[in-house]
């Protein structure tokens, strides 16, 4: 298990994201920068074993087109967002639904059910982190 100070020591260092449904596999050496959901880029910009042996984490530029939802998913570890541009309602199971803006951030628990709601006629930008447990896939349908 991932502990508080572990978790601390590598989110001090990187912003995380929240976003769709990356059907990737978390352990591959080079996953694809996107994985087929319409209207979503991604592209990891960095990924490493750790922080603790069983994990890994990836650095993950999101851009989400004009309009398209994200499906409701878990992950099988942390997950952090920032908000560059663009925005979205966010619920987070167990959490009231929130806007999601420009300068905001979030820290979505593992195997915690959440969703991107329609983005308006803005694409939205975002900049993720997961930390997740390794060989397990990156995304799984909630």
């Amino acid at each position: 298990m991932l502990s508080r100070r572990d978790f601390a020591s590598v989110a001090s260092c990187a912003l995380c994201s929240l976003t769709g449904f990356i059907a990737t596999d978390a352990s591959a050496q080079t996953p694809p920068a996107t994985n087929g959901t319409p209207g979503v880029k991604r592209k990891i910009l960095s990924q490493t074993d750790g922080p603790t042996p069983g994990y890994v984490t990836l650095v993950v530029d999101i851009e989400i087109e004009p309009g398209v939802m994200i499906g409701r998913h878990t992950h099988p570890g942390i997950e952090s967002a920032y908000m560059l541009e663009g925005g979205f309602d966010l619920p987070i199971e167990g959490q009231p639904t929130r806007a999601f803006k420009p300068g905001d951030g979030v820290v979505i628990p593992p195997n915690t059910p959440h969703a991107g709601g329609k983005n308006g006629d803005k694409k939205s930008h975002i900049v993720s982190t997961y930390i997740v447990e390794k060989g397990k896939p990156l995304a799984s349908p909630a």
